[in-house]
């Protein structure tokens, strides 16, 4: 069983988009919230990648008035 410990950036990034894709395990996501605790820069990165998705959701269901949707 893997413990959690301090991770760099990079690899809380890595695990913030992994989220978007799969369930984390238990370890990576305390992993995450310990490193939110020392690090500002990586919950604004989360809130960007949520801002991002949930532009993408509007996007994808966006349809124009009356148009298949071609050019």
């Amino acid at each position: 069983m893997k413990r959690p410990s301090l991770r760099s950036c990079r690899d809380i990034s890595a695990l913030v988009l992994a989220r978007e894709d799969r369930a984390l395990d238990w370890y990576e996501r305390v992993a995450i919230r310990v490193h939110f605790l020392i690090c500002q820069a990586c919950p604004r990165f989360q809130r960007q990648v949520r801002t991002l998705h949930e532009g993408l959701a509007l996007w994808r269901s966006y349809r124009d008035d009356g148009e298949d949707g071609g050019s």
